[in-house]
Parts: structure tokens; C-alpha cells; sequence
């Protein structure tokens, strides 16, 4: 006969299973949360329901940011941000932009115990309920006697409130969408080569066929305005950074959405000073510039005034 094991237990618990986890329940009165099933069980990364069941631990206000969640918890920014977009993507963790008070636009965090939807009946606080159907009556079919008389019509639904002020709900509509830019083919040919030759100046500069198909007709219309090619290749490369953090067509766009700069007022040029005509001097007969004729150079004008200077300082002798 084998030996007892005299430290297992004689008996187990009426109605446990064979197999499996076997549960010591303890009836919390206090500091507890409740979880749900779908949360708890729900399939993936172990680090998504942790997280989870500790954002739904916290009071309302605590910080729920990948910093904090990073203190509390020894995993990485990478998990964190993953458990948080998967939390994101089922639904449980909900980020709003709302206007506070004071007019300021501040993200909040709505952490659900159940995804919102058809099961819950009562929206999220900030959300606009979605209005009833209006359900319209089936006329009756005609009978021998007589057409049957018309429904009274459907009274019109009421509008929900729009919590949103006029100026926000004017910021959500979306922006229309510009129209598709003309072929290069069908683009001013000048406009196309001042494009193409600006990385003769700037070596980064290099378009593809849609931008400069897109920007064509902004420097033609420089061109129209008066505006030099080399103006505008002047315009659109000096000052440009020396890393580029977007294409550089989103620079030139910006700079050609200026208006076109005035071609600078050119000065008239300097007026030439006059050429004398050629003339022989009367004393050495070589060629000097000079207005008449019958000149001295300035050697032989030197030696005349010295010869007169002289001249005028000599005693006279009276005879």
C-alpha cells in the first residue's frame, strides 16, 4: 500500500471541478473595482487589461499620460502607448477636445467600464444624443368606394441642443478640397523653365512633374506682373533653411501665395563724359586730348609758366 500523503488535504470541496483554477472569493466592502468580464477577458496583450484595470482603479482627475502610467508601471513608453491605443481602439478610452469656462480647448480622458454603444442607453456627458426615427404612416389602400383619406403629416422632431458654440462648430467643417492642377503640358512654358532652373541655384530644389504643374500658374503670374525670372528665382531661394522638415514645393507655394514684388525702378544710367578730340601740341607736337587747337601738353605748359616766372623775377637794366 502507498504512503498517505499526510500534507494534502483528505477532501476536496464539494462540487470543485477536476481541473482548473478554483476560486476563494471574499466579499469586498471597500476599496474594490469591478471589472467587466469583457474587459477582463478579453483576448491580446496581458499589458493592455493591467493597464485597464488600473486607469479603472484611479479617481476621476488622476493623470492617465504615458509619463504617469510609466512611474507606476515597469514597462516601456512602447507598451504603454500600445496598451493605450488597443484601449483606444476597443473603445474603453475616449479623448475629447471640449471648451472649458474660460474659452480654452483642453483634451479630456473618458474611461469606459462598458464601449459606449447600442447597449448603453445613456450617451457619454459632452455627447449629443441621436435623435428618434421618425416613423411615417403607411396610407391605407383604396377601397371601391372612395380614395381613403390622406395621413395627417409627421410632426417635425426637435432638434437636439447644439452644445457647441457657432464658432467652434464653424472650425469643424472640413476645408473644401482644391481642384486638381492643370497637366504640364497645358502650364506656361516660362513658368515651367524658371521652375526647373531654380536648382541651378539651389541644388534641393527639385520639383516633380505634379508640383510644378501645381505651381506654373503662380509665377506666371510674376511673369504677367512685371517680375523678372531672375527676380523670382531670387524671391524663392534666399533665406531657405538648410534642413527642410516638408517638401521644398510647400516653401515655394507659400512664397508665390505673396503677392508678386514690384520690379525695382532701374536708375537711368550715368551720363559718359564728353572725348575731346585729338590735337598736336604747339611745343613738342605730340598728340593731346583738347577742345581747340594750338595747346601745350602740360610738360611744355610747365616749362612756359617757369620760364615766364623766371622771366618776370630778372632786374631790368636801363639803357
Amino acid at each position: 500500500m502507498a504512503d498517505s500523503q499526510f500534507s494534502a488535504r483528505s477532501r476536496a470541496r464539494a462540487g470543485a471541478p477536476a481541473s482548473g483554477v478554483i476560486h476563494v472569493r471574499t466579499r469586498l466592502t471597500a476599496n474594490f473595482t469591478v471589472l467587466a468580464n469583457v474587459l477582463a477577458q478579453r483576448p491580446g496583450s496581458a499589458v493592455t487589461i493591467g493597464v485597464a484595470a488600473y486607469i479603472a482603479s484611479l479617481p476621476d482627475g488622476a493623470p492617465v499620460s504615458i509619463t504617469a502610467l510609466c512611474e507606476h508601471f515597469s514597462e516601456g513608453e512602447i507598451l504603454i502607448s500600445r496598451a493605450l491605443r488597443e484601449l483606444e481602439a476597443s473603445g474603453h478610452l475616449e479623448r475629447r477636445r471640449e471648451r472649458g469656462p474660460d474659452g480654452r480647448v483642453r483634451t479630456r480622458t473618458y474611461f469606459h467600464d462598458v464601449p459606449p454603444g447600442d447597449n448603453d442607453p445613456t450617451p457619454p456627458p459632452g455627447r449629443r444624443p441621436r435623435p428618434a426615427p421618425v416613423r411615417v404612416p403607411v396610407p391605407a389602400p383604396r377601397t371601391a368606394s372612395g380614395p381613403a383619406p390622406l395621413p395627417p403629416p409627421p410632426a417635425p422632431a426637435a432638434a437636439p441642443p447644439d452644445p457647441l458654440p457657432a464658432v467652434v462648430r464653424s472650425r469643424q467643417v472640413p476645408p473644401a478640397q482644391p481642384a486638381p492642377p492643370a497637366p504640364l503640358g497645358e502650364a506656361d512654358p516660362d513658368a515651367v523653365r524658371v521652375l526647373a532652373c531654380l536648382r541651378n541655384a539651389d541644388p534641393r530644389l527639385i520639383l516633380s512633374g505634379s508640383e510644378a504643374a501645381r505651381l506654373a500658374p503662380d509665377v506666371a503670374q510674376w511673369l504677367a506682373a512685371g517680375v523678372s525670372p531672375a527676380r523670382i528665382t531670387e524671391t524663392l531661394t534666399a533665406g531657405l533653411p538648410e534642413r527642410f522638415l516638408a517638401r521644398p514645393a510647400r516653401i515655394l507655394a507659400f512664397r508665390l501665395g505673396e503677392p508678386p514684388l514690384p520690379a525695382p525702378a532701374s536708375a537711368p544710367p550715368p551720363a559718359k563724359p564728353a572725348v575731346l578730340p585729338l590735337q598736336t601740341c604747339d611745343g613738342c607736337e605730340r598728340a593731346i586730348r583738347a577742345a581747340r587747337p594750338s595747346q601745350l601738353c602740360r610738360d611744355c605748359r610747365y616749362e612756359a609758366e617757369a620760364a615766364a616766372a623766371a622771366t618776370e623775377g630778372a632786374p631790368r637794366v636801363a639803357c
